[in-house]
């Protein structure tokens, strides 16, 4: 008998249907579904995993955090355990009578230790180390890439798999490790305990930055001069002053009371520019579009591998932006024009003389750009499933059709001496832009000019401005810069982000980071700045794939990051005791609400905990002159947000449970303007005029 271990459930299933026809049953072993076929007189059964079903962990003598000094986890022996018992047990069971192994998991670093974790399940239950090992590697679970990738089947990357490992025991050591200082350090233990990262930190690091840019940012003055200008046929447009920008009123005024009536063309530049096809998608390429259209980095991962699943789209983490030679693109556009939905698009690109494809500027080896695979019936999707489809689709075929052209003009106006300039573009070949909805832009008119040409001035407008602060990250543009700075992989940056949010750190988008980690980067920075910084993770990174290219040992390379953690740790150490007062101050300042609506007071509402009850609610820090109150759920991370409802004035909180959608909570419990979710919560509200 053959067995085939594949990552998921739903990819078990289809990879069985595709092999076998509609010859397939299915059993349930431990409540998990194992699939039966036979092909060409060989038994097969097909088992789909949860991802890793073994984790890394310490041995039981370290669990206890009081008992056990952080510093010692570094060089503490680290063990595989148990993460998914059932998954385990089933495998064991339908095992038992394979005389060889095919492993289908997905094809990159964590897919190769999943797969290398469940043999040595396999084996271990076997005790036959000779049992016969084959690796399938495939980037689309179609009928042509899953026959293909089973009639040749090859070995399992123990390169590839051992870097994986090697980086779940560094993660695990400087997560464990440093977690677990300042947690103890400030005495934010179990639910409230204060996470620290490898990769996580100096993410974070990024997201405090850039608020504190934003917040140190002083805006400088500065005016505007521009004039609307109309031609004898009664056509109008726009030109601003050449300077853009006055730094001094007396200039701007000087300039906008010499504006008279008319105005004389003093040049014309035109030119054609081609806008070349956007490059296909890689894993950050279509984080960022789906940030677009409003989708968290996590949700538009977990979407594209459920199309991924369904046979709807290639393989969604990768880094390449270069369609490999294997691909016919040809026949993809024919797949994907046969639904009709596309057929337009796909008519136009059909129609060149030769298909030609953009390419990016990363190309790998492992996986193609994300591609769709099949046509869908968009009835049979979600309505978020179908957006990221429908984007995939749009994007591939935007890649192989020409470029379009755009026609450029810059005019010279010179009024009284003074030149202004006008710009304007039009579209002369939409071509792929007609297709792709998500490229802004618009056309700017300008109307046939002639040099020398005279113009009336219809209006002038002279306008006050300031710079602005730059822009808080999106969860899009983090990724790409996580990616340009060598922080986390393709597989595990949008991760990272959400566990941000989760433990409190960050408000989800744009990113802005709480009180809290505010001060935990501070004393990082002050302290450790080898954890803070993107240096040291891009470092390791850097060793992780010398391992998976050959070049390197697990062993060597776990070995370096101990020594880099055991440097960082000393310095913690000692300064011990600011890290704990900065940190402390900073949390109690996440607690503050907002201000109390009491007209007669001025204390700030804070988030208290009973300390008879242990239950949470809003009180006023002026208590017990002040007894206003206000009820809170019991349940889920709650981040304070320093905004207040647009209907009634009150504070909003956020409320984030795992798995769900994060809930902005005004804490009035009779504002108009809630919704049917906390009006039902509203028969449970304490008394504004209690007793804390």
């Amino acid at each position: 008998m053959k067995l085939i271990i594949s990552e998921k459930e739903i990819a078990a299933g289809r990879i069985a249907k595709i092999l076998a026809g509609n010859g397939v049953s299915e059993e349930k072993v431990y409540g998990i579904p194992v699939y039966h076929f036979n092909l060409n007189g060989e038994d097969y059964k097909v088992i789909g995993l949860k991802g890793h079903i073994m984790k890394v962990d310490y041995p039981k003598e370290y669990a206890n955090w009081f008992k056990v000094d952080p510093a010692e986890l570094i060089d503490a022996e680290i063990e595989k355990v148990p993460a998914q018992k059932n998954i385990i047990r089933a495998l064991k069971k339908v095992s038992g009578d394979a005389d060889e192994i095919i492993v289908a998991t997905d094809y990159d670093r964590e897919g190769e230790l999943i797969g290398y974790d469940a043999v040595q399940v396999v084996k271990e239950n076997k005790h036959d180390e000779d049992a016969a090992v084959r690796r399938a590697k495939f980037s689309s679970i179609t009928p042509g890439d899953i026959n293909k990738a089973f009639s040749k089947p090859g070995k399992v990357d123990l390169n590839l798999a051992f870097a994986g490992r090697a980086r779940q025991d560094i993660d695990l050591a400087w997560g464990a490790t440093l977690t677990r200082f300042i947690s103890l350090a400030t005495f934010q233990v179990k639910d409230r305990f204060l996470s620290v990262g490898r990769v996580q930190t100096p993410t974070l690091t990024l997201i405090v930055d850039k608020e504190l840019e934003i917040k140190s940012f002083v805006s400088t003055p500065y005016w505007t001069v521009s004039v609307k200008l109309m031609t004898e046929k009664g056509e109008e447009f726009e030109a601003v002053h050449k300077k853009k920008r006055f730094l001094k009123k007396e200039d701007a005024r000087a300039v906008f009371s010499g504006i008279g009536d008319k105005g004389k063309v003093a040049g014309i530049k035109e030119n054609i520019r081609n806008v070349r096809p956007p490059s296909p998608f890689n894993t950050t390429n279509l984080i960022i579009s789906g940030s677009l259209l409003g989708f968290s980095a996590s949700k538009t991962i977990n979407i594209a591998e459920g199309l991924y699943m369904n046979g709807y789209i290639s393989y969604p983490r990768t880094d390449n932006t270069v369609y490999p030679s294997s691909i016919n693109l040809k026949e993809i556009v024919k797949v994907v024009g046969a639904s009709g939905e596309y057929a337009r698009m796909s008519e136009k690109v059909l129609a060149r003389e030769k298909i030609v494809a953009s390419r990016g500027k990363k190309r790998s080896t492992d996986h193609p750009p994300i591609y769709p695979v099949s046509a869908v019936d968009r009835s049979k999707m979600s309505s978020d499933a179908w957006k990221i489809y429908d984007l995939i689709v749009r994007r591939f075929l935007s890649t192989l059709m020409p470029a379009a052209k755009v026609k450029n003009i810059n005019v010279h106006i010179d009024i009284n001496g003074e030149d202004f300039v006008a710009n304007g573009s039009n579209m002369l070949k939409a071509n792929w832009i007609e297709f792709y909805p998500y490229y802004k832009r618009k056309d700017v008119f300008i109307p046939e000019l002639k040099e020398g040409q005279v113009l009336n001035i219809k209006s002038k407008d002279l306008q006050d401005k300031e710079t602005r602060p730059p822009s808080m990250y999106t969860q899009g543009k983090l990724v790409e810069k996580m990616e340009e700075l060598g922080l986390g992989t393709k597989a595990t940056r949008h991760t990272i982000i959400q566990n941000l949010i989760y433990r409190g750190y960050v408000n989800s988008n744009p990113l802005r980071p709480t009180e809290k980690a505010i001060a935990v980067v501070k004393m990082l920075k002050k302290h450790a700045g080898k954890i803070s910084s993107p240096d040291m993770t891009s470092e390791l990174e850097m060793y992780m794939d010398g391992i998976a290219s050959g070049e390197e040992t697990k062993e060597d390379v776990v070995k370096r990051s101990r020594k880099m953690l055991k440097e960082v740790m000393a310095n913690l150490q000692n300064g011990r005791d600011e890290i704990s007062r900065e940190i402390k101050k900073g949390i109690r300042e996440d607690l503050v609400v907002g201000k109390c609506p009491d007209k007669n007071c001025k204390g700030n509402l804070v988030v208290i905990t009973s300390k008879k009850t242990k239950k949470r609610f809003i009180g006023c820090r002026a208590y017990p002159e002040c007894r206003v109150t206000f009820p809170l759920p019991q349940k889920g991370l709650l981040i304070t947000t320093k905004e207040v409802c647009k209907v009634c004035n009150y504070p909003i909180v956020k409320i984030i449970k795992k798995g769900r959608k994060p809930w902005n909570l005004c804490i009035n419990p009779d504002c108009p303007g809630k919704d049917e979710k906390y009006r039902n919560y509203k028969g449970n509200k304490r008394s504004k005029k209690t007793s804390g």
